[in-house]
């Protein structure tokens, strides 16, 4: 497991580092959510339908695997809100302000292919949609945020450094006080509670703990429920 420190929480004010990552550069990419299941985000990097879903991605233009892949944690907290298309109920968001850690899995992808990854959770085709500049992220200190758009999962958050290599993840671009709570649907839990037992955050029951705390899924789905869902 490796905790991800994160010295400052702003861009604004942060002494900002000189631009060190290109596009063929390695980045951590966190996934705290359903890239969290190897073999639905190796979708998003060599294209096809993931198991049981109503949609096709394109892939990454470059489709190589993860160099590497390992359990994080980040600073902040996973809440669910919105409405998903895919799989109904709340989506997972991260809140890289509010108090917490929050179990990512992380893939040692170069900043080209993360790029592919933000432009296909937000449907739309990579190398389309806003600007997105490998070295303007690059330059972020950790904590810093880079907003490509006002779309759910359009605000870049620089979570800290590993190793050297920065790690990256996205999220919406409200806070978690802001938007109300949704649950999330049994089979999405199913799913994140699969890809956190796989990446190697705890067993059925540390996990189910976990989920049942989330702003969200808590008050609505008791840590029993999802336990019996893994």
């Amino acid at each position: 497991m490796t905790r991800v420190t994160t010295p400052y929480r702003h861009e604004r004010g942060a002494e900002r580092r000189p631009p060190r990552a290109a596009a063929e550069e390695r980045v951590w990419y966190a996934s705290y959510g359903s890239n969290m299941r190897r073999a639905r985000f190796e979708t998003y990097l060599s294209g096809g339908r993931p198991s049981g879903a109503a949609r096709t991605y394109a892939g990454c233009r470059d489709p190589r695997p993860p160099a590497d892949s390992r359990l994080m944690h980040l600073p902040g907290a996973l809440y669910f809100a919105t409405e998903s298309d895919v799989w109904t109920g709340g989506r997972a968001f991260y809140d890289p302000d509010a108090p917490g850690s929050v179990p990512a899995r992380a893939y040692l992808i170069t900043g080209g292919q993360f790029f592919d990854v933000v432009a296909q959770e937000m449907d739309r085709e990579p190398g389309t949609g806003p600007a997105m500049d490998p070295t303007a992220l690059a330059a972020l200190p950790p904590g810093g945020r880079l907003r490509l758009g006002g779309g759910r999962y359009e605000t870049l958050v620089h979570a800290g450094d590993v190793d050297g290599v920065p790690v990256l993840t996205f999220t919406a671009p409200w806070s978690m006080g802001d938007v109300a709570a949704n649950p999330p649907s049994a089979a999405y839990l199913a799913h994140l509670a699969g890809g956190l037992a796989e990446a190697g955050a705890g067993d059925a029951r540390a996990v189910a703990r976990y989920l049942a705390g989330c702003p969200g899924a808590a008050g609505y789905w008791d840590e029993e429920e999802i336990a019996r869902l893994v």
